[in-house]
């Protein structure tokens, strides 16, 4: 699939570090035309005005290297935009070829122009293993990173990444790249195909020495629409990203996704059996987490189905929603080189009225952890018409928890599952501990109920390690094929823990 290949490529990118022995080679900007806030708008209301036409592709011989060929040619730091001055940020570009064979138009904004980054291959580093490929009057970079001082140590690390269709990665400082969002997503888990929407062009204001941010704007084109986008990014031990976007419709959109999030989860302790792994849990995040319109708090825990599984959770302006990763000890992961431990969450805070719609999980099976199987995203519910505008606002916020603090109830810790020797499945949900939890657990009351098959009454204990309360109970699924589980301890009443649910599905 696409969204795997780009993603490959990226974390590939990621870890390459500048070389040393290339001459100096600055990017080099062509001739300014004028830009203003309304630019980008209206170029995406004139693409989607018209058919859509693919952009052309830079040659063959560069799209048919192969993943080691394309990892032995890389950006020289040295040559980034705004290197030996006093602005707080450096942009790098990526090479195109391989998963990227069309160009990305990158502009650099200044003082109400914009002048558009001149292709020139001596800005890159390559070994004596990169081959020496032919160009055409189509070549162009393939995306962008952002770096900053982000430690204080006078050296600019990178914490964003645009490259591949309308993905885009963060990190607050000092994490490990995990995660993605989209611009947009259409038609994901449909029969029909999912259709991958591309930022074709960026647009960089150049920041003053004292900006604490950036602004990047993209135009986005697809065969159903095209769209308008206001990235406004600080950077920190929380990455921010302020969103503001415009969709202009080609056809009706009857399957949108607003603010995609895409990860990994290949297992963890409710499917260990499943994978011969030294490690007790390979995932890039571990829970959907949703903050709904009603007040509700919901931690759902992710899964690797064996057959798509797409769950839809309905709600009214929703206050907020993420992917997250909760385990962050290294000995939950116990590896060296993916540092699942150091990978962010990221968190979305809509702006305005959502109206109504669902937010939406897609688990799609996979076998290794090199492929993305988990998309989240909020879905309309009436569809987009064909000719329509569609104005869309949100937060970003990447970093270990960057969803809001909610002292009143208690959090999912850990969730794990196991057979029986005299039949069921015994699961097993760990609570964070709290003020609201009571000392003593006799006067905690337990919600738990199951679509199919039965329970028995969950037994509630202290968990010596967490102080927190850990509740089991054995599920017997008798001739079911799934179930839907809804979690919740309660007090005098009063609502207490996170509502965890979780949809249980037969194997084999």
């Amino acid at each position: 699939m696409l969204r795997r290949d780009v993603l490959k490529a990226l974390a590939a990118l990621a870890a390459i570090p500048a070389a040393a022995m290339a001459a100096d080679t600055p990017l080099q900007t062509g001739t300014p035309v004028p830009f203003n806030d309304q630019t980008v708008r209206q170029r995406a209301r004139a693409l989607a005005a018209g058919d859509y036409t693919p952009r052309p592709t830079i040659p063959d011989e560069w799209q048919n290297i192969s993943y080691d060929q394309y990892r032995k040619i890389w950006f020289d730091a040295r040559n980034a935009l705004w290197e030996n001055t006093e602005r707080p940020q450096r942009l790098d570009v990526f090479p195109p070829g391989l998963y990227y064979p069309q160009a990305v138009e990158v502009n650099i904004v200044e003082e109400g122009t914009a002048s558009p980054l001149v292709f020139d291959l001596n800005v890159f580093d390559r070994s004596d293993k990169f081959p020496d490929l032919p160009l055409n009057d189509h070549m162009g970079y393939s995306g962008l990173r952002l770096r900053a001082d982000l430690m204080g140590s006078g050296i600019h690390t990178e914490y964003a990444v645009f490259q591949g269709a309308s993905y885009f990665r963060g990190i607050g400082a000092g994490e490990t790249y995990g995660l993605s969002a989209r611009g947009l997503a259409l038609k994901t888990g449909d029969p029909m195909g999912e259709e991958f929407p591309d930022f074709v062009a960026f647009w960089i204001e150049t920041p003053n020495p004292s900006d604490k941010s950036v602004t990047l704007h993209a135009l986005m084109d697809s065969p159903s629409c095209t769209g308008a986008f206001r990235f406004e990014i600080t950077h920190g031990d929380v990455m921010d990203m302020e969103v503001e976007a415009t969709i202009f419709a080609r056809t009706e959109l009857a399957h949108v996704g607003i603010a995609p999030l895409t990860s990994m989860f290949l297992f963890d302790a409710t499917d260990r059996a499943r994978f011969s792994d030294f490690r007790p849990n390979v995932h890039d995040s571990d829970g959907l987490l949703i903050h709904n319109g009603a007040g509700e708090v919901i931690w759902r825990p992710l899964s690797n189905p064996q057959s798509l599984q797409i769950s839809a959770f309905g709600d009214k302006n929703p206050k907020g929603f993420g992917l997250m990763q909760r385990k962050r000890e290294f000995g939950d992961y116990n590896d060296l080189e993916a540092l699942y431990h150091n990978r962010p969450s990221v968190w979305i805070t809509p702006r305005g009225d959502w109206g109504e719609g669902s937010v939406t999980l897609v688990e799609i099976p996979a076998d290794l952890e090199i492929y993305d199987n988990i998309v989240a995203y909020w879905r309309p519910s009436a569809p987009i018409q064909g000719g329509d505008e569609h104005e869309m606002r949100y937060r970003l916020q990447w970093g270990a928890d960057p969803s809001p603090t909610m002292p009143s109830l208690l959090p999912v810790h850990r969730t794990a599952m196991g057979g029986r020797p005299e039949g069921g499945l015994l699961m097993v949900i760990d609570f964070e501990n709290g003020v609201v939890l009571p000392d003593d657990l006799d006067e905690v009351d337990i919600v738990l109920r199951s679509s199919h098959g039965t329970t028995t009454p969950g037994i509630l204990q202290r968990n010596p390690e967490t102080n927190g309360p850990r509740l089991a109970f054995t599920f017997d699924p008798q001739d079911a094929r799934f179930s839907e589980f809804r979690v919740q301890l309660r007090t005098a009443g009063q609502t207490i823990s996170e509502v965890w649910l979780y949809r249980w599905t037969k194997t084999g």
